[in-house]
Formats: C-alpha cells, structure tokens, sequence
C-alpha cells in the first residue's frame, strides 16, 4: 500500500483588477517561497486572510483593496511580502458636504415568482412570524419580580398553551435616574416603546413597572391607561405581584393561542443584516451572499434594514449616489454626522472600532472593514433612513442607524421590527436575539467545520470554489423563508441562546 500526501493549492483571492493586495485562503497560511499559479512568490509567512502585496508598494504609495484606498505605505512593501497592520497609515474619513446624491440610483426588477411564507397576520395588518407574549418593564427595578414570575409561566401555564411559542420579558436598564427630558432621550424612550409593539408580540404585550419611575408605563402604552399595565407599589406584598402577574399572563396566552399561521407575501417581512466578529473574508464570502440576498428580497417586496453607522462612515461615498431621492441622500449624512460628533464628545477616534479579533482575522483598519461591511446592502436603491430605534415603514433597503455593537443594533433593529438577523461572522459568535431569531452566516469553511452547530449557512465555500455568491445568496433566501414559517429552526434557536436586551442611551443619567 502507497501512502500518498494530498497537497494543497496555495490560493489567494484578489476583489478588483486595481487591487495591488490579496488575501491569502489557506487556513494554516503559506510559507516563505510559496509559488503561485500567476508567478507570485511569498518572501515571508502569511497568516489565512492576511494580505500579501501583489507589487512593490513604496512609502506614501496607495494600499489598494476593493478598489478602494485602505491606507497609504508607511515604509517600502515589497512584492510577495505580508502588509502587517503596523505598515499601513490610515487614510482620513470621506469628507460629506459635496458627496454625489441619487446619482446611481438601479432599478428593481420584480422576482418573477411569488414568494410566500406562513406567519402569523395581526389585526393592524402587521404578521409576525412568532407567536410570544411579550412583557415589558418600564424600570429596572423590577426585573427581579418579573423574572421569577416568567419562570413560573413558562413552567406552569406555557405548556398549556401548545401555539405560544415562548414568553420573553423585554428588561433593560433603564427608566429611572435618567435625564428623562434631555434631547438624546428619545432615542431609549421609543425604543422601548417600539419593542413593546413587535409584531410577534401579536398586540398582547404586558407592561410591568414600579410606580415611582420617570418613564412612566403609560408612555409606553400610546398615554392609555389600560389593564395591561401593572405597577408593583400597588400590589400587597411579594406573593401578590406575582399572582397579579401570573393571572394577567394567563388572559393574553388565552388570546395568543388562537392565532394561526396563515399563507403571507415576502413583502410583510422586515429582515435586519449585521456582522460581528468579521475578519477579512467577510466582505469577499458572507457579505455579498447576504447582499445577493438583500437583492432577492428586496425585489420580492420585502424590507432590508443594514446599519453600523462606524462601519458603513468610511465608505459612505458609495452609499449616498444610490440613495433614492435627495431627501434620502441628506438623511444618510445627517446620521453619519451626529455620530461623528457623538464620537468627539467621547475623545474616541473612529479607529477604536476595529477590534482584536478584526485584526488578528486580516482587517487592518476601519477603512478595509467598512468596505467589507457595506456589501450587505446589496445593490438596489437606499428608500429610507431611520434614526435609533425608529419603526420601519417603507418597503425596500433602509439603513437603520445604530452603534456598530452587536447587541446594541441587534436591540436597534428589533425595535425597527426586524423579523430575523442575518448574521455574518468570520471569528464566530453565539449571539442571539429571543423575540427574532440570528440565523449565523459564515465567512470560512473552517469556522463552520469548528463551529457545525451554531452555523447555519456557509458561506466559506464560496472561497475556494465550491459555490458561487448567487448559489449561497439564494441558500440564505430560502433558509429565511423556512426560518419565517416556523418549518426550521436557526441552532440558537435550538439551543434557546438568548443575549439581553442592550438600549442606545447617549443621554445624561442624573
């Protein structure tokens, strides 16, 4: 018997023909002398989704990726050699008072077929595609009580309920000791309020506060006082708040599970795409799959929010020439200006985004992110812009704007009633969301093959050939739609990961 070694190709991938770098694929790397089909010779190791330079790039000479310039050469680069972080000066952020506008706006051709999915239509015309008694809370303080009683209704009357998905309590932080009437304060405040309307909560959302908070739980109610607002102060002792609790609960579960799920258009979906813990084949696999699918939607009536206003700012001249209508060009930029001065406020530079793991996985600056961020839009037109914790309302691609922070624009986007996060990773994360589920999109083969039960989609095989962007962009599609009808399940889903609930408070706490 012959013994015989499998060689691996050495590949690198190259995104645009003025490109004068390349990410190598190989997950160990290659080493010093690695040859190349194309003739390229490496002088040195270079690490899986490091760049390499294709050319002799001298001090002050353009670092080119996408295109685009991610930076300019601190020292002399030679051909073959791996461009570390520490020799590339980044370049200054796009200057926006005389950006194009609505200069490149496509046109949206309609999916010859019909898509549908089974969800579950509400009385004010919304659908969810869960069935879950939401129950939210007006202040932190009484997190404590509602969590104990949402452990005794999921043991004691959930499974009497058997179309009730999950109750899920909305807590958060905030509510008291806030600078209640500050300007920026709207953005926590409807926030709240917009969580508590989620589609999947089927207009049966409970409220639960204290009594002497400042958000008072009528605010979160349209100013109604109903009988699904409970304040503790009023009840007699511990036992009585949970009754009190429990009972009211066991009224909204009696309604929630006489919904059924009905055959829905494509176009009640409001979807959300995101990425944490991105690496350098983030914008070359993953993203342009779910931006191959953001165009599916879109075209299938559908809502797309994409958002991360640090990691769309540096690339925000390729976003305003497609934004729909001048009004939507000018909305953009208003975003990306209040976060710029948010960030001086705080002395944080926007080189702070970039994190260790961003970097240790081939992205050398914000620059090289943002570029790679960006391709989950897409292509098709921008329709509308929503500040923090804004309901969506138009159909169509919408930036939502939100900190890059996953929890905090995954919080962002459910209150702007995203029914599913794509979620695409190249470092690997758990995260997910109770109300709406993350389905987790790869950008390597080897963090699927690592991570087999908590990646949905891979998109890793797009690098070395196996699958085209189209093919997995469609994967991505369909995964929604079985995901939106309740026929699959995501696998954090399946294993009940839920992160809590992070509010976007850039106002003062008294």
């Amino acid at each position: 018997m012959t013994n015989t070694v499998e060689v691996e190709i050495p590949l690198f991938i190259k995104i645009n023909s003025a490109d004068n770098t390349a990410i190598i694929v190989n997950t160990s790397g290659l080493k010093e002398g690695t040859e190349f089909s194309c003739g390229l010779t490496l002088t040195e190791f270079v690490p899986q989704g490091h760049k390499v330079a294709l050319v002799d790039i001298h001090p002050n000479e353009e670092i080119v990726r996408y295109g685009e310039v991610i930076g300019y050469a601190r020292d002399f680069i030679r051909k073959g050699s791996w461009i570390r972080e520490s020799l590339i000066v980044m370049p200054t952020s796009p200057e926006m008072d005389s950006l194009p506008i609505a200069t490149k706006v496509s046109k949206v051709t309609p999916l010859e077929d019909e898509y549908t999915f089974l969800g579950y239509r509400n009385a004010d015309g919304s659908v969810g595609t869960k069935n879950i008694l939401g129950i939210t809370t007006s202040v932190q303080c009484v997190t404590g009580v509602l969590e104990f009683a949402v452990k005794k209704i999921k043991q004691e009357l959930l499974p009497a309920f058997s179309n009730v998905d999950d109750v899920v309590a909305l807590t958060h932080s905030y509510g008291c000791g806030v600078a209640i009437d500050a300007p920026d304060a709207v953005i926590p405040i409807r926030t709240i309020q917009n969580l508590a309307k989620h589609p999947n909560f089927g207009g049966e959302v409970m409220i639960i506060g204290l009594g002497c908070e400042k958000l008072v739980p009528s605010r979160l109610n349209d100013g109604k006082e109903d009988d699904n607002i409970l304040s503790l102060q009023d009840e007699d002792g511990f036992i009585k708040m949970i009754e009190s609790i429990v009972a009211m609960a066991e009224e909204r579960l009696q309604k929630l599970n006489e919904r059924k799920r009905e055959v829905c258009s494509v176009s009640d979906l409001v979807i959300g795409v995101q990425c944490g813990g991105s690496d350098a084949f983030s914008g070359v696999t993953a993203n342009p799959a779910v931006g191959y699918a953001t165009d599916l939607l879109v075209r299938a009536g559908a809502t797309v929010l994409f958002s991360e206003v640090t990691e769309v700012r540096d690339g925000i001249h390729m976003l305003t020439p497609r934004a729909e209508t001048q009004e939507v060009g000018e909305a953009l930029i208003r975003e990306m200006k209040w976060y710029d001065d948010y960030l001086n406020k705080g002395r944080v530079d926007r080189s702070a985004n970039t994190t260790p793991g961003n970097k240790s996985g081939g992205l050398a600056n914000i620059v090289e992110k943002s570029l790679g961020s960006i391709v989950k839009s897409g292509t098709t037109p921008i329709v509308d812009v929503l500040a923090p914790g804004e309901k969506a309302c138009k159909k169509g691609l919408v930036f939502a704007a939100t900190p890059a922070s996953d929890f905090v624009c995954g919080t962002l986007q459910l209150a702007s009633g995203i029914h599913l996060q794509v979620f695409t990773t190249g470092r690997g994360t758990p995260y997910n969301l109770s109300v709406a589920p993350v389905m987790k999109v790869s950008t390597r083969n080897s963090l699927q093959e690592q991570w087999h039960d908590l990646i949905d989609v891979n998109a890793g095989k797009i690098a070395t050939g196996e699958a085209t962007i189209e093919e997995v962009g469609w994967e991505i599609f369909n995964e929604i739609l079985e995901i939106a009808s309740g026929t699959k399940e995501t696998w954090a889903d399946k294993w009940g990961i839920q992160n809590d609930l992070a509010l976007f408070n850039p106002a003062p706490i008294t």
